[in-house]
């Protein structure tokens, strides 16, 4: 065991330089297309939009480095299997790691909000929304944290918000239906 401790240490070094050298440059290039790919969704018609928003999905959930890739497939795996506890370990290293990487915070306040700790689910949604302004499922997330305090205005305010860069979300669409009575009174 310890006579693999060089080796060991020589692949963590190299991995961080990997990292280090991989992340900037693959978000910039990411930049530009989803840009391009932002203004298609905001003006597109319902049956496109599905498939932009995938093309969107995956380009947001590439970070430029297969091990954060990894930890992010990991994170997102346990969560769907309903292991909470997994997944906010996976996406942790994660965000650990890769702490400019906007889809890491996401995943983890997903797994906080499942996990019941609204506290930092919202401090992971700032921060991926810091990251990626126009993460339209970090808005509509926080959105419900809104109206998991019981907050309907602040929730309608981030529903709209979501709304203006994908007109076409079924849940955003839904949570503004649901609210618009709270909001804006009943009509007489």
């Amino acid at each position: 065991m310890l006579a693999n401790l060089p080796k060991l240490k020589a692949i963590v070094a190299a991995t961080a330089v990997t990292v280090t050298f991989s992340l900037p440059g693959a978000g910039a290039a990411q930049q530009l297309s989803a840009d391009a790919l932002l203004q298609n969704l905001a003006s597109s018609e319902q049956s496109e939009a599905a498939a932009i928003d995938r093309e969107l999905q995956a380009l947001w959930a590439k970070s430029g480095s297969p091990a954060m890739d990894l930890l992010l497939r990991r994170g997102t795996d346990a969560l769907e299997r309903g292991d909470l506890q997994q997944a906010a370990e996976h996406l942790t290293a994660l965000t650990d790691h890769a702490p400019d990487f906007p889809r890491g915070w996401y995943e983890r306040a997903r797994a906080y909000f499942a996990m019941g700790l609204y506290g930092p689910s919202v401090a992971d949604l700032e921060r991926a929304l810091a990251l990626n302004p126009s993460d339209y499922n970090a808005i509509y997330a926080l959105g419900a944290l809104f109206e998991q305090f019981r907050n309907p205005e602040r929730a309608y305010q981030a529903y709209q918000r979501a709304k203006a860069i994908h007109p076409h979300h079924e849940e955003v669409s839904s949570a503004l239906e649901r609210l618009a009575p709270l909001v804006k009174g009943r009509e007489l």
